[in-house]
């Protein structure tokens, strides 16, 4: 450090300049080469996916994801946007994740999407065509083989009675191999099936159809025999009719996604129609529907109340319990308490369903000696077991929240309490719990909201049941909402997407509604206490 001359003759201090570390273009270097690699990597997949969305002609998944590429190598090789570097990937999750799910279930429930219902019409239309084929009466034999070319697909190599050969319909003179008896057995430039590949592609062999104009398609059932074939029903595209052709029985394309004819008869499968508000309607209009429908919903907010209220008393007991200075083995204690947090909810409620089986529970054969409670058979007691499951759960949980609240109070409130004259209730009505639920209550609402689409418990313990007999689909007496939607989509025959879409966007609907009330409240709490 020297002193030179400053502008007006005065003294100043020259500071030395600090030295540069020596590595540090070497780790620039190194940390520009990590991000070209990472970001190189990123944008192969990248390509990948807009080949396959391409391919696919999905340009919705096309566009987000050319989009999302550009966007992260601008941000990441860009030295404006420092907080989108942070921002930017969990944006991109919650698009993925979170919006469009959200979007893509809104949409499906405005449809007729389901079983019978998979397919669009132009499809639908071809598939009932195909099925309805017949084999044409004193249809002449065909012998056939199954051969592929360069792209993969199965093509019908045939030949007829009189010893033409043709390949899908077009006759093919050179580069023909054929047996002793005739028959065309390999063509050139093409693959001709074995046994083994004919039997691993069944469903494309039964599906092949080659058109030979009036006189219907050649079809094989076993890709050794080829046969006629022609369509029991009658397409006219102008009418947009199927006709039946030995009885004349029209069949008509109706709102419903279906061809129907007047007696209300359709053929299958459907195709997915927009159905507007139909199956937001049906809840309500539908008679049998409407009565189980309400009864899964009470029970659903009681459910979710009670699991609530009751895991956070014993919580907080629990947390009050243990919150004395020098008890001895209070960690232990508390660790013990954490431990049904610990185990898999799925497996911990797996258990108890075996401890309160009815004939071989321990509960009844080893607690009750040999009691014979329908623990879970009877509505009631169902209802009860579940809610005491889900407080061996979640009880923990609330202890942990609680403990940590408790310990958050300042030790002076408690001290100006003690010196006022409070009492040990009178201490904990206006002191300890309105600055525990300061801190609590925001947990609280999400607790509330968990449990009502706490699927859980009800799926492992009574899988809903007991079911009620009445109702038009299988529910049961401790189905909440999302059991029940899970039931219509994915029950059994007969399911229906497109109205459990409807269903998932109404509960989605009422829990951000009491979320909003509650964190609301919340908020009033904090301004009241803070």
């Amino acid at each position: 450090m020297g002193l030179t001359a400053t502008g007006g003759g005065r003294l100043g201090v020259r500071r030395p300049r600090r030295p540069r570390p020596a590595d540090g273009r070497t780790t620039s270097v190194a940390a520009l080469a990590g991000k070209i690699v990472l970001l190189g990597a990123v944008n192969a997949l990248a390509v990948f996916g807009l080949l396959t969305s391409f391919a696919a002609g999905d340009w919705g998944i096309f566009g987000f994801v050319a989009i999302s590429t550009v966007i992260a190598d601008y941000v990441y090789f860009s030295k404006r946007v420092a907080a989108g570097k942070y921002l930017l990937p969990g944006l991109l999750f919650l698009l993925v994740f979170q919006v469009y799910i959200v979007l893509h279930t809104v949409a499906a429930a405005f449809t007729n999407v389901g079983d019978g219902h998979n397919l669009d019409k132009p499809r639908a239309l071809e598939h009932i065509l195909a099925v309805s084929e017949k084999r044409v009466p004193d249809s002449p034999l065909y012998r056939v083989a199954v051969v592929t070319g360069s792209g993969g697909t199965l093509e019908l190599l045939a030949t007829d009675p009189a010893g033409q050969v043709t390949l899908n319909g077009e006759p093919v003179t050179a580069g023909v191999t054929r047996d002793s008896t005739g028959k065309a057995t390999a063509l050139d430039g093409y693959r001709t099936l074995q046994l083994r590949d004919l039997t691993s592609r069944q469903e494309e062999v039964l599906d092949l159809r080659v058109p030979l104009g009036t006189q219907g398609a050649l079809r094989t059932q076993d890709g050794a025999t080829g046969f006629l074939a022609r369509p029991a029903l009658r397409h006219d595209p102008a009418a947009d009719t199927l006709t039946d052709v030995e009885n004349g029985q029209v069949y008509r394309a109706s709102a419903t996604g279906y061809y129907e004819a007047a007696d209300g008869t359709h053929l299958t499968p459907g195709w997915t129609e927009n159905v507007g508000f139909d199956n937001f309607a049906r809840v309500l209009t539908d008679t049998r529907l409407r009565g189980p429908f309400v009864s899964v919903f009470i029970w659903t907010f009681v459910f979710a109340a009670l699991s609530v209220l009751f895991n956070f008393a014993l919580g907080l007991l629990l947390a009050l319990a243990l919150n004395k200075p020098g008890m001895k083995g209070r960690n232990l204690y508390r660790s013990l308490l954490v431990l049904p947090y610990a185990v898999p909810s799925f497996l911990s409620a797996l258990v108890w369903t075996g401890m309160l089986n009815q004939t071989f529970g321990f509960v009844n054969q080893t607690l009750l000696g040999g009691a014979d409670v329908p623990w879970l058979n009877d509505p009631w007691l169902a209802k009860g077991s579940v809610l005491l499951v889900n407080l061996w759960l979640g009880f923990p949980y609330m202890f942990l929240v609680c403990t940590g609240a408790l310990q958050a109070i300042p030790t002076e409130l408690n001290e100006a309490a003690k010196i006022d004259g409070a009492g040990p209730w009178q201490h904990f009505r206006q002191v300890t719990l309105p600055l525990l639920l300061v801190s609590t209550a925001p947990l609280l609402v999400a607790a509330f909201a968990f449990n009502f689409n706490n699927f859980t418990v009800i799926y492992f313990v009574t899988g809903g049941g007991p079911n009620i007999p009445e109702a038009p689909i299988t529910l049961g007496s401790t189905d909440l909402l999302i059991s029940m939607v899970y039931k219509i989509a994915f029950g059994g025959a007969g399911r229906e997407w497109g109205f459990a879409s409807a269903m998932s966007a109404l509960i989605f609907v009422i829990v951000a509604g009491i979320s909003a009330f509650g964190l609301r409240r919340t908020r009033s709490l904090e301004e009241t206490y803070s």
